[in-house]
């Protein structure tokens, strides 16, 4: 039989509460930083194919200064988040259907992978993505596989 001090039943108890304010910690602190610093999404559709499939995982950070055509974004429109390839900034023009569009400045116009199945700024009423509605800048995906996840690459 084992008898325990109160020196070493104090010790123990600390122990104990060490080994759940650890994980508790861990926990806590990824929790911040994912709904501060990035942010985890799924592509809802097939509309950024071949780049990302639907039904991956995406990976995105939302203090990135600056965008630049060719990033692939996740922005907030009509009250869903979406997943798109910038297409062109403000200030830049882009030819849509033979007509030279000027983006505004602060603005965005975002294109889908994939034209056939991407409902975009070819077709909304109001074609710009105003910069305080992207919520961040896609900077990992992953594909699930038959053996696993795919880590990748959004690079155009």
């Amino acid at each position: 039989m084992v008898m325990m001090t109160r020196e070493s039943s104090r010790r123990h108890g600390t122990d104990r509460r060490i080994l759940f304010l650890i994980p508790a910690g861990v926990f806590i602190g990824l929790f911040i930083l994912f709904h501060t610093v990035f942010l985890i999404g799924m592509v809802p559709s097939s509309s950024m194919e071949p780049t990302l499939r639907e039904g991956s995982l995406i990976l995105g950070y939302r203090f990135t200064a600056e965008y630049k055509t060719g990033d692939v974004i996740i922005f907030e429109h009509d009250g869903a988040l979406l997943v798109k390839r910038i297409a062109a900034c403000g200030n830049e023009i882009i030819c849509v259907d033979g007509s030279n569009i000027t983006v505004p400045e602060g603005c965005f116009y975002v294109l889908g992978d994939n034209p056939k199945e991407s409902v975009d700024s070819r077709y909304w009423e109001d074609p710009f993505v105003p910069a305080s509605d992207v919520r961040a800048k896609v900077i990992l995906p992953a594909t699930k596989t038959k053996s696993g996840l795919r880590i990748g690459s959004c690079r155009s």
